[in-house]
């Protein structure tokens, strides 16, 4: 049986109290929770069937990393987000594998109270690389004003045989928000 083998968890708060030189009120805050974990199919090879360890770790990835997305945030989230990236021993598909299935998004669906899909960003890249984790609206996809993305680096991962798993929350839409509603060019 495959089991998750967690080697860390860190966790960003971002508040902005000033956007565009007017104070922002209330302050706009996100939160980005990320799992560094051993990637459970590195050095096999081509794996071609993910279904066993899908099953093992995607359902407790969601449960331990939901939970605390959404303690950090310390609002009700109103935006959300995920991501994977995939140390250089392993293949995009195996953070897709954990982060595209029900079994993961259902847990912050649930903690969140919400009915969209999560937007999503995975890449293979080397430790401390930069990545951005794309935030909808949690019942609306169309509302511009949460359309947004947040910043992760974590400095020491993911190592050659391991992925990031992250889950981001925003208790709000863009600071100053004012574009029209999709529904004004329709």
């Amino acid at each position: 049986m495959t089991t998750m083998n967690l080697r860390k968890t860190v966790t960003l708060v971002d508040e902005i109290h000033t956007e565009g030189g007017q104070a922002v009120s209330p302050v706009a805050r996100t939160a980005v929770v990320a799992a560094v974990i051993d990637n459970p199919w590195a050095g096999q090879g081509f794996v071609a069937d993910l279904a066993p360890g899908i099953d093992a770790i995607a359902p407790q990835l969601g449960a331990l990393l939901a939970p605390l997305v959404v303690k950090a945030l310390g609002s009700p989230v109103e935006a959300y987000g995920k991501g994977a990236v995939v140390g250089l021993d392993g293949e995009v598909e195996h953070g897709s594998a954990l982060i595209h299935t029900l079994k993961f998004g259902d847990h912050f669906r649930e903690a969140a109270s919400a009915t969209t899909l999560l937007p999503a960003v995975e890449k293979r890249a080397a430790a401390g690389t930069v990545f951005d984790i794309p935030l909808k609206h949690i019942t609306d996809a169309t509302v511009r004003s949460h359309h947004q993305s947040v910043e992760v680096r974590i400095p020491d991962a993911p190592r050659a045989d391991e992925i990031v798993i992250a889950l981001a929350a925003a208790a709000q839409g863009r600071p100053q928000a004012r574009l029209a509603p999709l529904k004004s060019e329709q």
